[in-house]
């Protein structure tokens, strides 16, 4: 397989089926603080930034820069920032108002809830290096988005992006986006996810390879912007998020949160809380990072957060349901980057980024329950990159220097490049079990440098023999995902403007990696 250019999917680039631009509204509190925010924005989108003051000369200036610069690399601005500039109390109503007439596919925002630098010890009241305007806003955007998305009734894809920066490249998404949003049901029907303003919508087949219902919004009030996938033993997938209520005091709530879908099309199990290790103390509880989780060869589930204190925390569930409290897991502080795996023992392992550094981490279980760390990883990654590879017990990533997609699994000396520098952003997505020419391959789906969707394969278990990469002829406007049936049959998927998905299945009349044309499905 060879890579190839060509777009086979529809519709222009930035341009929605129903012909709306794909704008992106910046929401913050003054110009300087869309600054950063519009400096990640890839080329090909248009931007809107809405301010709720005016701000100063200074940052009014820096942000004109930020938008020149935006333009001259492919984005479109329309126009000026907008100034809300109204009271406090007015600011929802004001922010619903702008977001009805802009009409945005995707809204970026600041951290609800930024980590601490620092804490009081004698009133427990943790400090942060940002100001109080930022959590505030990004709650009234919050709130807006859900409230704009409920209106239309069109999904609307929200970033809460952190004010503080990681080493090798810029701050993160506080909630990220799923990687294996893709799931393939026991009769062969797929289902994707992905979270929204609103909460988590889904799209899932009526027959195999015929007609898609959605995309159908999720019921879970409260549900942050971010969402984990993971399937079980049998595979079928569990949902796991963050869900911020309002206390009666004035504080916030912030829990972990499990679903799951155990039929294709059938309603999900209730969103069932997990709280947080540090639910006791709200201002801490409102900081705990994003889950990641993987289940045992025994069938138990294994969630794990950063708490407070930037280590990690974790809940077990076994097989009958029942779950442990949260348990401390000692070492090094760790960043928001953490991914769980079934190792090839059957037992779970966690791999996590270390907060000060690039360095990447390694938790492993005991047979008495205990877990032991492993710091001498040889491998450094990017902030966002850590995936759960195909391969048991193995990590995806991009290089920390050279950003290039790298596999390791436990025992390798040192990571297996998988592509060209700079191919790409992001986590890549991974699938096993694709069957070519009475072979099994794993498979990789990812965002191209471009924009477009890549897709490529390896001999199952062995990526050392090289990667096959080609262009999957589609737009890319998040990271797109793959599944295997219990079949073999291969599917991928990815994200279009509009709420719409584009989704191609493998020819099994073809030799090789060959797809059988990209096909839109959604309303």
């Amino acid at each position: 397989m060879t890579r190839r250019s060509g777009r086979t999917g529809p519709g222009p680039a930035g341009r929605t089926p129903d012909g709306r631009g794909h704008l992106v509204a910046v929401v913050v509190p003054e110009p300087r603080d869309a600054v950063a925010v519009v400096e990640r924005e890839a080329p090909g989108s248009e931007i809107a930034v809405v301010c709720l003051r005016p701000g100063g000369k200074d940052g009014r200036a820096a942000l004109d820069r930020a938008l020149a610069a935006a333009e001259s690399r492919g984005c479109r601005v329309r126009g000026g920032p907008r100034v809300l500039d109204t009271d406090p109390r007015q600011a929802l109503p004001a922010l619903r108002e702008e977001l009805r007439a802009l009409d945005p596919e995707r809204l970026h925002t600041l951290d609800p809830d930024p980590v601490h630098t620092g804490l009081d010890e004698a009133s427990g009241m943790p400090s942060h290096g940002v100001p109080d305007a930022h959590a505030e806003t990004a709650a009234v955007a919050l709130a807006a988005a859900r409230a704009h998305q409920a209106g239309t009734g069109r999904p609307l894809y929200v970033d809460c992006l952190r004010a503080e920066q990681g080493p090798g490249g810029d701050g993160a998404p506080r909630h990220p986006a799923p990687v294996n949003w893709l799931s393939a049901g026991f009769d062969g029907r797929l289902t994707a996810f992905w979270p929204t303003a609103a909460g988590v919508v889904r799209w899932y087949e009526e027959l195999p390879g015929g007609r898609w219902r959605g995309p159908e919004l999720l019921e879970g009030p409260g549900l942050l912007p971010g969402l984990l996938v993971v399937r079980d033993p049998h595979g079928l997938p569990h949902l796991l998020g963050l869900r911020r209520t309002a206390r009666g005091d004035g504080g916030v709530d912030v829990e972990v949160v499990h679903a799951a879908q155990y039929r294709t099309g059938r309603p999900l199990t209730p969103w069932h809380s997990l709280g947080g290790p540090n639910a006791a103390a709200w201002r801490k509880g409102r900081e705990v990072g994003f889950p990641t989780a993987a289940f045992d060869a025994a069938g138990d589930l294994l969630v794990f957060v950063r708490n407070f204190g930037h280590s990690v925390s974790h809940r077990r569930r076994s097989a009958d349901g029942e779950w442990t409290p949260w348990r401390h897991l000692s070492g090094l502080r760790v960043a928001d980057d953490l991914v769980a795996v079934t190792a090839e023992h059957g037992g779970v392992e966690l791999f996590a980024r270390a907060r000060d550094t690039s360095a990447v981490l390694r938790w492993c279980p005991a047979a008495d329950g205990t877990w032991s760390e492993d710091r001498g990883l040889p491998f450094a990654a990017r902030p966002g990159s850590l995936a759960p590879a195909a391969e048991p017990g193995a990590v995806l990533f991009r290089d920390a220097v050279t950003g290039r997609t790298c596999f390791w699994r436990p025992g390798a000396p040192g990571p297996y490049p998988l592509d060209d520098p700079g191919s790409g952003s992001g986590a890549p997505s991974a699938a096993r079990g694709a069957e070519l020419a009475g072979w099994g391959y794993s498979v990789l789906v990812g965002r191209g440098a471009d924009g477009t969707c890549s897709l490529g394969a390896h001999p199952a278990g062995r990526p050392d023999t090289g990667v096959w990469w080609q262009d999957a002829g589609a737009p890319s406007y998040g990271a797109p995902a793959a599944a295997v049936s219990r079949a073999g049959q291969l599917a991928v998927a990815t994200r279009m403007p509009g709420g719409r998905l584009l989704v191609a299945r493998r020819d099994e009349s073809r030799d090789g990696l060959v797809l059988d044309g990209w096909r839109p499905v959604g309303d």
